[in-house]
């Protein structure tokens, strides 16, 4: 069994949200491979699902703000003895890549996600495989915890739906055909032309 994870923020006044990309990614995963209804569990929602190849799949979306991800992770990997390093999927946003931009990595530091911090904190390891999608770069002089919770721009909503479909493609390759041909995929996709980019390349770390 394989756990994909999308983190987020709970609450309707967090959806649609930038920070929130993982949990829109987890809902299009579900979408695709007719997940069951979600179930509150592990400090989150959990559904259960099969992939294209017939592998199951956990979907955890953690309901504990992005700064306590790890908590539902942390649970969900111990209750079904999973080992992070082949079996765990973490998606979330990144404000040090340009909007449209996938990164999948299977090792590494936080690199100023919160969320991806409490979860490597909790499990005690940086070894596991973490789909990040770019929400950069920052406009110059706003506060990076206010921007990470902002709406995308009308002329952005394009780029972003297009990225929510190749972040899906890019976790259903992890699970059917592993990391290798995931990243071989889909960290060389081109690098979209927004409006977004043109405000400017300041990429501090990311907030809440």
């Amino acid at each position: 069994m394989k756990l994909v994870v999308g983190l987020g923020n709970p609450g309707a006044s967090y959806r649609g949200t930038r920070h929130n990309l993982g949990y829109a990614v987890l809902d299009e995963l579900a979408a695709r491979w007719h997940a069951s209804a979600a179930r509150a569990r592990f400090h989150g929602r959990l559904a259960s699902a099969t992939a294209p190849n017939g592998t199951t799949a956990a979907l955890l979306w953690p309901e504990t703000y992005m700064n306590r991800s790890g908590l539902a992770v942390a649970e969900a990997v111990g209750f079904f003895r999973l080992d992070p390093t082949v079996d765990l999927l973490v998606i979330c946003d990144d404000l040090n890549l340009p909007l449209g931009r996938l990164r999948l990595r299977t090792r590494g530091s936080d690199g100023g996600q919160r969320g991806l911090r409490d979860v490597i904190q909790r499990l005690g390891t940086q070894h596991f495989a973490r789909l990040r999608l770019g929400i950069g770069p920052k406009p110059p002089g706003a506060d990076a915890a206010q921007f990470v919770l902002s709406r995308f721009l009308p002329e952005e909503e394009a780029i972003v739906a297009e990225m929510l479909q190749r972040a899906a493609a890019c976790a259903e390759t992890w699970l059917t055909e592993g990391a290798d041909a995931a990243m071989a995929r889909y960290n060389a996709s081109r690098r979209p032309e927004t409006a977004s980019e043109e405000r400017g390349s300041e990429q501090p770390p990311t907030g809440d």
